[in-house]
């Protein structure tokens, strides 16, 4: 029998799951990520180790939902990008339109086998931002930050 610490983790499942509702009823998947080392992403565009990407199949190509990683290209400010974001280090995917999706918990040192997942959470961006175009982020100056709120 595989002990609960063998397991694999249920959020990589949980990610793809919520982005293929979201693309299913016309949603934006926005993805909030807690920035460190690890996270390949353009750092100008992070604000408080922290950055919200837009993971539709508008605003990315070749994007890959794997167990480990989200990796895509994006262009940021018109200059394309490889992104790579440990599954570790996402915080929440939701819904651009509604904030209806999941929050994960992310420690600092990135390890999250001692903080487990205990309940479904309504993600929604503070500010209501748009991005427009192809830009998977918003501008520095101004990114949503996910606003959580426990539902029960």
């Amino acid at each position: 029998m595989i002990s609960d610490a063998e397991l694999p983790s249920t959020r990589p499942y949980l990610i793809r799951a919520l982005y293929d509702w979201c693309s299913e009823n016309g949603f934006t998947p926005y993805v909030a990520v807690k920035v460190d080392n690890t996270v390949q992403v353009p750092r100008e565009y992070v604000q408080g180790d922290e950055i919200v990407l837009n993971v539709s199949m508008d605003a990315t190509s070749s994007l890959k939902l794997g167990n480990e990683f989200i990796e895509f290209k994006a262009r940021f400010g018109g200059k394309p990008r490889d992104i790579m974001v440990p599954i570790q280090r996402v915080m929440a995917i939701y819904a651009r339109e509604n904030g209806q999706g999941m929050a994960f918990p992310v420690s600092d040192n990135g390890d999250t086998t001692s903080s487990p997942l205990s309940s479904v959470t309504a993600v929604s961006a503070q500010d209501g931002t748009e991005l427009q175009g192809d830009e998977p982020t918003p501008p520095p100056t101004s990114p949503p930050r996910p606003f959580l709120k426990r539902i029960k």
